[in-house]
């Protein structure tokens, strides 16, 4: 329904009646609703004006009968800038420049130029100490046409190695042998009759004994005292009778043995006693790892390996602490796979590694003496003289590892030197117990099924073969 009246129209839907400005029908104009003046908020809005409800009424009707003058709409824009206009505010910065800001600048750039000159420097200085050596190629063996009695000698020793090992080494096909192209070491039980009846163990009667030192090759006990030989054969094989270096690499790729009281042994010895017995003349252990399992004496089963330099003026010195390191296999053992044990070697330093030269096990570098690192003095603590051995025309800060060195694959069993510390882990023998070996030897039930063997899949070995690394001709 609608009606007209002078100057305004209504328009009524659904019941409300709204009144609109009779102009507003025309083109071009909007119409203007009397009761909703412009939001009070026109910074939130910058678009046409819009209409705001009551604060009485969500919409206000009007009747037929009521009047309302109806205001004309005249949108306005709510936005309001705040730009300030070029040239209305005073900028005194920009017409007077402050000559200390320039070191703002400057000095972060210095900062950044010294801090590249260090970096370069610093690698400048790693890459320039780092030897760059040639090497010659003493021999490689993968063992793929049997064993080389050339290049390997199998020692055959009943005196324990200095450790007082449990084991007689033997040249027998049973402990060394090549199997499907692949070196094994294998440590068995002798036979229990041989223990209960052999009193004396002397590998030079029968000629086979390949040390020159009688203590090495003959074993004589006492059985009516409960003591007994070597309850165990194993196998050690050596190059001293074909390859020695004195500085160079070697690289020994093998899956070591697992067993409890087992011992593989990568190492090296000096080709002659040079400044006297062991260890004045050194021993370089490459990788040493225990058979036990991982969980033995806190992780320091067959997961870990150790790798040191031996040395010291007697027996009683040896400070091979100094220079040691651990490598850990990494949710792993040095028996369930392959891994390469390595070593570089030169007149400045001494370094081994496993899998990789970056996974560097122990480093020594040459830069003093060793009787000053081990710091020995001049006397015993008891007063009797301290002589220093690695004196001498020839001698420098590497002594005593700048003599001729050979490589040994051993796996060693049980010992008294410590290797396998008393009351850990049910060891079954006292180190300093005089039937150390019969007790190792009635617990063999427990330990023998955990034994395997150590397999050995390619051994090189490299010569370093610049100007004066084999010259020995100083040396007196």
């Amino acid at each position: 329904m609608t009606s007209s009246r002078v100057g305004s129209s209504r328009s009524s839907v659904v019941g409300f009646d709204f009144v609109f400005d009779q102009h507003a029908s025309s083109p071009g104009k909007l119409p203007s609703f009397d009761r909703f003046p412009p939001p009070h908020d026109d910074h939130l809005y910058t678009g046409p004006a819009r209409p705001s409800i009551s604060k009485y009424s969500k919409f206000s009707s009007v009747s037929y009968n009521s009047v309302h003058s109806a205001k004309a709409y005249n949108p306005h824009a709510y936005f309001r800038s705040r730009r300030i206009k070029k040239g209305t505010i005073d900028r005194p910065e920009l017409r007077e420049k402050d000559p200390r800001k320039i070191w703002i600048t400057l000095i972060p750039i210095f900062g950044f130029l010294v801090g590249l000159l260090s970096i370069a420097l610093l690698t400048w200085n790693g890459y320039s100490s780092v030897s760059r050596h040639r090497y010659c190629k003493v021999f490689t063996d993968d063992f793929s046409n049997g064993f080389n009695s050339t290049i390997w000698t199998k020692h055959v020793e009943t005196g324990g190695y200095g450790n007082g090992e449990f084991e007689v080494t033997t040249a027998d096909d049973e402990n060394v042998f090549v199997r499907d192209g692949q070196l094994v070491i294998k440590p068995t039980l002798q036979d229990e009759s041989y223990i209960d009846n052999t009193s004396v163990t002397n590998l030079t009667a029968d000629g086979t004994c390949t040390s020159s030192t009688p203590e090495n090759c003959v074993l004589s006990v006492n059985r009516t005292d409960g003591h007994i030989v070597q309850p165990v054969k194993s196998g050690r094989i050596s190059t001293k009778n074909f390859a020695v270096i004195r500085y160079g690499r070697i690289d020994v790729t093998a899956k070591l043995a697992a067993g409890d009281w087992l011992l593989s042994q990568v190492m090296m010895f000096p080709a002659q006693d040079y400044y006297g017995a062991w260890p004045a003349s050194g021993e370089i252990d490459i990788g040493m790892v225990r058979g036990n399992n991982y969980t033995y004496n806190g992780g320091r089963g067959n997961q870990l390996l150790q790798s040191a330099l031996h040395w010291g003026p007697d027996s009683t010195t040896d400070r091979w602490q100094a220079t040691s390191g651990l490598r850990d296999a990494l949710h792993s053992t040095y028996h369930d796979k392959f891994h390469t044990f390595g070593l570089e070697w030169t007149e400045k330093y001494l370094f081994t590694w496993v899998d990789s030269r970056l996974a560097q096990v122990v480093y020594v570098k040459f830069n003093h003496d060793f009787f000053q690192l081990g710091g020995y003095g001049a006397t015993y603590t008891n007063g009797s003289k301290l002589v220093d051995p690695w004196q001498g025309p020839g001698t420098s800060h590497g002594t005593p590892f700048d003599r001729p060195f050979y490589l040994i694959l051993s796996v060693g069993v049980g010992g008294t030197s410590g290797w396998f510390p008393d009351g850990v882990d049910g060891k079954p023998w006292v180190d300093k117990s005089n039937k150390a070996r019969r007790n190792f030897w009635d617990a063999r039930d427990k330990w023998f099924p955990t034994w395997t063997e150590m397999v050995v899949r390619k051994v090189t070995m490299w010569q370093q073969c610049d100007a004066g690394a084999t010259d020995l001709s100083g040396f007196t």
